[in-house]
């Protein structure tokens, strides 16, 4: 399978399957003297494993990350940065029903067809959630490194689930809150409707769906590469690289596309001797180029496919009609896990920007 990698200066491999030995991250272009621990890997990991509640799957697995290469002494040498997560608590049973039977709303059937049947189809496999493990490893390298090199804070955080939401201005008040509740809304009132609605779901054998939101500040100015290597093209692509999202918009998003220039357009102003804009309806980027200010973005997650209500299927062999029950452990609503995923596909995305022009240096001093 190819498209396994990302970034040109700051270039991360994701490796592994969901049901396999193990899934892992190799980071090409992280600068020298960095310091850098598996612990430091491990508190963003553990933000996304499974089974930590109720309301998400119940697959027990401790993600516990080793650092293979490009680490020593505690800092990292210039040369590739190999980690590894070792697969543990696997059931491939529940997927062998399932080798001829795809899943309506998920990669089964197209997986299939496009590799002739060779894919991994346990857990999904190359195309299962289990791999934003990966994204994840690579992710709190990026974040680090922004944070000590540049300033740069990236924070994300569930604002939908279903047709729950939360006023986002809010967010930036409430932000130490984020993971002070299962389903990672920094609004606790809000957060317990939003758990309602997924036990709700869970018990019906369904599932729902939701919204990140993530900001990020203190971005220099100058990040992105137009045409096509535009900030928001890549941070596009790195974020439609997870599965089950179907959307990402940025500042007013699709809002914005009902408003008139004179409303949406963000005036120039001057604070404390830096040009800023009054609003901030662009959400940080203008011409595929940082402005300075916040990084805003949503990404738009669809319900899981896996869900455990009777639907209706075909058998790829026989192309006859059938039932289906998945069964298995899933995730009833992904949202609540995605919040440091979104968090690690963002700060790869700006790290490799940062490099590419120069705001970060080969070698950490």
């Amino acid at each position: 399978m190819s498209s396994s990698s990302i970034g040109q200066r700051y270039v991360f491999t994701s490796f592994g399957e969901s049901h396999g030995r193990c899934i892992g991250a190799v980071v090409d272009g992280c600068p020298a003297g960095l310091e850098l621990e598996e612990k430091d890997i491990q508190k963003m990991l553990d933000l996304r494993k499974p089974g930590q509640s109720v309301i998400t799957t119940q697959r027990k697995e401790e993600d516990k990350v080793e650092i293979l290469s490009g680490v020593f002494n505690g800092y990292t040498t210039g040369a590739p940065i190999t980690m590894v997560i070792w697969n543990q608590d696997q059931r491939s049973r529940d997927y062998e029903n399932l080798t001829l039977r795809p899943r309506p709303g998920h990669s089964d059937y197209p997986a299939y067809i496009k590799y002739s049947g060779f894919n991994d189809y346990r857990g999904g496999g190359r195309f299962s959630g289990r791999l934003t493990a990966t994204f994840v490893m690579a992710g709190a390298i990026a974040k680090k490194l922004l944070t000590q090199t540049i300033g740069v804070d990236t924070y994300s955080y569930t604002c939908q689930v279903g047709k729950i939401k939360m006023n986002s201005q809010a967010a930036s008040k409430m932000k130490s809150s984020i993971y002070s509740n299962e389903v990672r809304c920094p609004d606790p009132k809000i957060a317990e409707k939003m758990r309602s609605t997924i036990l709700a779901a869970k018990r019906s054998g369904d599932s729902v769906g939701g919204i990140i939101e993530s900001v990020t500040t203190n971005i220099p100015v100058g990040l992105g590469e137009p045409i096509f290597g535009s900030l928001e093209s890549d941070l596009s692509k790195a974020l439609f690289s997870i599965p089950a999202v179907k959307g990402v918009e940025f500042g007013s998003g699709f809002y914005g596309s009902t408003l008139h220039g004179s409303e949406n357009n963000d005036e120039f102003i001057t604070k404390n001797g830096k040009i800023v804009t009054k609003t901030n309806n662009a959400g940080g980027i203008l011409g595929g180029i940082s402005t300075g200010m916040p990084l805003v973005l949503r990404v738009a997650f669809k319900p899981a496919s896996s869900i455990a209500k009777k639907q209706h299927t075909v058998d790829v062999k026989t192309k006859k009609p059938i039932s289906l029950i998945v069964q298995g452990r899933h995730d009833p609503c992904v949202v609540p896990r995605a919040p440091p995923v979104v968090d690690s596909l963002v700060s790869v995305v700006l790290v490799d920007h940062a490099l590419r022009a120069g705001f970060i240096p080969p070698v950490i001093r």
